[in-house]
């Protein structure tokens, strides 16, 4: 058995289809929440590791200071070829230890929407059979300068780096893929006024999600 550890930043973003892939593929995800209080272990005492999303800013040390010790978790994991998926903050959280600059976006990108693949992304294994064009949920306000040394895999209009690769088994999303159901109740009730999941465009986008999840574990996993 394969265990990764989960990084929980707020109780109603779990990581959705991403449990439910990983353990298809015999992972077991152990989540833990350091906003509650939960140690983190060392790279050491894991074989993988995923960072979910979260409100804070990924370089809001004074009010949050397990943040630190994150980027130092991410930077080792990147470092030493592990399997390493970072989603919204944490996307923004490996940026940032992988020497990105972070900082606000033009505008908040809230709701359903999609992203366009750059070239490099439509030949990457993982987003490639997605087609040019991949429905995602956004919900961010900050972005980041792309990482030296990694790959630009998707961009949007106002957002130049939604998703970038680190080796070759290290993967940063800045939107959501893992959008399933039960993840789609959780969010819900916590979205700004006005925006609403239209469930016919929220089941494309977790179904396309699923299936992308599942090229990126068997490539995470390879």
């Amino acid at each position: 058995m394969t265990n990764w550890l989960v990084v929980q930043h707020i109780d109603f973003e779990g990581p959705g289809s991403i449990a439910t892939v990983a353990a298809e593929r015999g992972v077991l995800l152990e989540t833990r929440k350091p906003y509650l209080g939960d140690a983190l272990p060392s790279v050491d005492e894991i074989d993988g590791l995923v960072v979910m999303g979260g409100p804070m800013g990924a370089l809001d040390d004074a009010e949050h200071p397990h943040l630190a010790t994150e980027r130092a978790l991410l930077a080792e994991a990147v470092k030493r070829g592990m399997p390493v998926l970072g989603v919204c903050l944490g996307a923004q959280l490996m940026a940032a230890a992988l020497g990105a600059e972070i900082f606000r976006g033009p505008a908040p990108e809230i709701g359903l929407g999609t992203v366009s693949l750059t070239e490099d992304g439509f030949r990457d294994p993982v987003f490639g059979p997605a087609g040019r064009l991949l429905p995602v949920f956004h919900w961010h306000g900050d972005t980041f300068t792309a990482p030296p040394g990694t790959v630009r895999l998707a961009q949007s209009a106002d957002y130049a780096n939604q998703a970038f690769r680190a080796g070759e088994r290290a993967y940063g999303l800045q939107f959501h893929v893992e959008l399933d159901g039960g993840l789609r109740d959780a969010v819900t009730p916590h979205l700004p006024e006005g925006v609403k999941l239209d469930p016919t465009e929220a089941d494309v986008v977790e179904s396309t999600g699923r299936a992308l999840l599942g090229r990126l574990l068997d490539r995470l996993l390879s």
